[in-house]
């Protein structure tokens, strides 16, 4: 049985490390940071192809991680299909909404429309909860026989050394990994409150001031900040108090009962880096997948333990 090795532990790793046992490799995990601290802890995790590029390549992804999530549903695993309300405007780009099966997905009515929001989508789409779903992929993935090494990978030349095949998943530590000029943080802020009981919905048309709520099993995640290079990964009372302010303009008279405030780095880049390292030829990049890595993160795996 050949062997590969995963760095990282995020949804991009855990999922490349199963889709590669699947393909019948032995497989083993290396990452600095559990799966349970890692950005993917922390987002909304909604089926949304948002700031991923290039859209070719997304939209395979996101069709291929839709039908998978279909088969991951298991009863506590997080794994739900929920309708979502996505604004957008007449220079969106609304390709991801062709990639849904019929019936799936349809222009909202005017009633639908959160105040503000002039056209959107209402769609079911997946979402994996992840404080439910990584440690499932987690667990799945030791008792499919992998191994979880703790351990810190300093250097592209480490890293080819770990193994004759190796995937690098490390997102937005991949930057110093591989001196990537193209890779950099978008900041966002969210908040987790206790569940509310209005309609999950994204609005991304405004550059800068993203604005979603996403109601997920036990609570509601309110977001957001699409900050560009911003590495401040610091509580800022000013963006709450933004979040709460857009949430009240779009029409939502429910006061949100704030249980945490949490912030993360999106790996943001001009297109996914999906490719064999041209210095080191054993090394398969899989990162940079911006604010969707739930979104594709099953679809690049599954395409890449058809490459090897």
């Amino acid at each position: 049985m050949k062997s590969v090795t995963v760095v990282g532990s995020g949804i991009v790793g855990l999922t490349s490390a199963i889709s590669l046992q699947e393909a019948g490799f032995q497989v083993r995990l290396v990452a600095k940071e559990r799966f349970d601290i890692t950005l993917s802890s922390k987002v909304g995790a909604i089926w949304f192809p948002f700031e991923i590029h290039p859209k070719e390549k997304t939209n395979h992804w996101a069709t291929l991680a839709y039908e998978r999530y279909k088969s991951e549903i298991q009863e506590g695993n997080g794994v739900a299909f929920i309708p979502f309300l996505t604004a957008y405007t007449p220079e969106s780009n609304i390709d991801w909404t062709r990639q849904l099966p019929a019936g799936k997905v349809r222009k909202a009515r005017p009633e639908e429309l959160p105040k503000g929001m002039q056209m959107a989508f209402i769609s079911e789409v997946p979402l994996a909860e992840p404080q439910l779903y990584l440690p499932h992929l987690f667990e799945r993935f030791i008792a499919n026989g992998g191994s979880f090494e703790n351990r810190e990978v300093t250097s592209l030349e480490e890293m080819a050394d770990l193994d004759a095949l190796v995937i690098n998943c490390t997102g937005l530590g991949a930057k110093s990994l591989c001196n990537d000029t193209d890779l950099h943080p978008m900041r966002g802020q969210i908040l987790r409150c206790k569940k509310m009981n209005v309609p999950s919905f994204a609005n991304p048309t405004k550059r800068g001031a993203l604005s979603y709520i996403i109601n997920r099993s036990e609570d509601s995640v309110i977001g957001g900040t699409d900050y560009e290079n911003d590495w401040n990964e610091s509580i800022d009372p000013a963006d709450t108090d933004l979040i709460l302010h857009r949430l009240t303009e779009s029409g939502i008279s429910q006061s949100p009962e704030i249980l945490e405030v949490i912030v993360g780095l999106r790996p943001r880049r001009s297109a996914v880096r999906f490719e064999f390292d041209t210095n080191y030829p054993n090394v398969f990049h899989n990162y940079g997948h911006g604010g969707a890595g739930f979104t594709v993160a099953w679809g690049c795996a599954l395409e890449l333990a058809g490459i090897l």
